[in-house]
């Protein structure tokens, strides 16, 4: 299949229809910055009010859908023909999964989002500062990082996969829906999807180099004195936009293999550390108490919407992540797909659900739970720090321990490789959505969609000017808006086609023609009654 891709063309409307819509938006947020930035906000809000219920079911619907198929029958059947086994070993595949899905996330809202919540509990559940509140903080950062957002991404990972490993298609978001749209995935309904998922993409990628600018600017302002603002996030998004370009024409075997697997080893070390010079029992302890506390309260958190109030914290925490998600999930999806082929629905499902979620776990409790205490204990003013630059939050915990200015510069590299793997895969999922599905894009292909990336980042910062977080945070739920309902039908065309799968069977069926080759005078077999089950051989 690799071989083949090499020489595949370039969808010419694909490609035309969605290079020219992102050079459109870049040159309205160049020309007209402010009307950009007013009319997202108008849509944003009007999304949220009217529909943000949608996102909350659907999210919620996405975890019940693939943890069924992970414990039903379906779970047995192998992303690839019966007799292929997984390409990438496992450390492997875990390791460039999480850092293409969650990488740069962590180590932005790692400190942030907990210590955030801290000061201000979400919906007046805890006093503010207290003990409880720390425990309310450590249970909503674990709701928004851990299995919802996996969820989301295993849905269309799974689809993709099972699509083009087992069923032979072309590895494209449109061949998911062959099971409803038959042939017309490959006319305009398709170019539709495919082009949907391009915009998805872009603008989930946009985000995260925007919060990985102002992240590394952070840093650099703490380190050497460089100063945060926008020009200089600019300049880092357009430095970073040139690594991540080459990284994506190496492809995945290379470039992001090796880039994903030295994040999770710097990651471990950067984690370690904070975990041994730390306050450990702390940590702990309230990595103990708030897991029981998200478990218990899991049900009653995926169903809560702006009904009950809080509308201005569920856009800003609950659903921006749900729809910052989704708008990854195209490339994630796909790169997950592309990366699991030879492994079974339920190992699948398993591995994405569970190991990225327990990492979650111990990240936030190591880096929240430090950050907290640090206020808890009066130490410092984290939570001022937060409120006025959650990019700077991390280096501010660290500057209270040991070796600080090593543990910050280690950090600044994280982001860096992090935010070159992530947007790599971005670029190599928009080359193939534009190829006709394969799965090594001509570089030229790969090198337009990294810049026109690195652009639409520098717009969005440009049209948030002194607030870039909610510029970046208003383009992701804008552009995952459509894609949800592509997600929904994506969860109906694989259910209606893993029903038609031939599974194996646990047990064997009398064959009515045994009886024409019985031997004469020998007995017919005798069921003691006409409803009894087959006996379990």
């Amino acid at each position: 299949m690799e071989r083949r891709s090499e020489g595949s063309t370039i969808d010419r409307s694909v490609f035309g229809i969605a290079v020219g819509i992102s050079v459109l938006f870049v040159l309205w947020g160049v020309l007209f910055t402010d009307n950009l930035a007013s009319v997202a906000s108008t849509t944003l809000g009007y999304l949220i009010s009217t529909y943000g219920w949608v996102f909350v079911l659907a999210t919620f619907g996405f975890l019940l859908f693939v943890g069924y198929l992970a414990l039903s029958r379906y779970g047995k059947v192998r992303l690839g023909k019966d007799d292929d086994r997984p390409e990438f070993r496992t450390a492997s595949w875990i390791a460039m999964m999480f850092s293409a899905g969650m990488g740069i996330g962590l180590m932005f809202f790692g400190v942030a989002e907990p210590i955030l919540h801290f000061a201000t509990p979400p919906h007046g559940a805890a006093t503010a500062g207290s003990e409880e509140a720390a425990r309310v903080a450590m249970q909503y950062s674990y709701f928004h990082w851990a299995l919802h957002p996996w969820a989301i991404y295993a849905v269309v990972g799974l689809a993709l996969a099972y699509s083009t490993f087992r069923k032979g298609r072309r590895n494209l978001i449109s061949s998911a829906f062959y099971p409803i749209l038959g042939d017309r995935v490959d006319g305009p309904i398709g170019k539709a999807i495919n082009i949907l998922a391009i915009f998805a993409t872009l603008f989930g990628t946009a985000t995260s180099l925007g919060l990985g600018a102002l992240q590394i600017n952070g840093g650099l302002n703490y380190l050497w004195g460089v100063s945060n603002s926008v020009t200089v996030a600019i300049l880092i998004i357009l430095t970073i936009t040139a690594l991540f370009t080459i990284s994506a024409v190496t492809g995945v075997h290379r470039g992001i293999k090796y880039l994903s697997e030295i994040n999770m080893v710097l990651a471990a070390i950067l984690l370690l550390f904070l975990l041994v010079v730390g306050p450990t029992v702390f940590i702990l302890n309230i990595f103990t108490e708030s897991l029981g506390a998200y478990v218990s309260n899991l049900v009653s958190m995926s169903f809560r919407t702006a009904a009950s109030g809080d509308e201005e914290w569920l856009a800003a925490y609950t659903l921006f992540y749900w729809a910052w998600w989704i708008s990854w999930t195209p490339f994630v999806g796909m790169f997950i797909a592309r990366i699991s082929k030879g492994r079974t629905i339920r190992e699948f499902v398993f591995g994405v659900l569970l190991v990225p979620s327990v990492v979650s776990f111990v990240w936030f409790a190591v880096f929240g739970g430090t950050a907290i205490n640090l206020d808890l204990t009066g130490a410092t003013g984290l939570a001022a720090t937060a409120a006025e630059s959650p990019a700077n939050s991390l280096f501010e915990t660290l500057n209270q321990f040991p070796l600080a200015a090593v543990m910050s510069l280690l950090a600044i590299i994280l982001v860096g490789l992090f935010f070159v793997s992530g947007a790599d895969a971005g670029a190599v999922v928009m080359g193939i959505l534009s190829s006709n599905g394969a799965l090594r894009p001509r570089t030229w292909t790969l090198v337009t969609w990294g810049v026109l990336t690195g652009l639409a980042a520098v717009v969005l910062l440009l049209a948030g000017g002194n607030n870039a977080l909610q510029s970046l945070q208003q383009a992701a739920i804008i552009a995952a808006a459509p894609f949800l309902l592509v997600m929904i039908a994506m969860c109906y065309a694989l259910f209606k086609e893993l029903r038609a799968e031939q599974l194996p069977r646990t047990r064997v069926a009398p064959e009515p023609e045994r009886a024409a080759t019985r031997p004469s005078g020998a007995p017919a077999p005798q069921r003691t009654s006409a409803t009894e089950p087959d006996s379990g051989r």
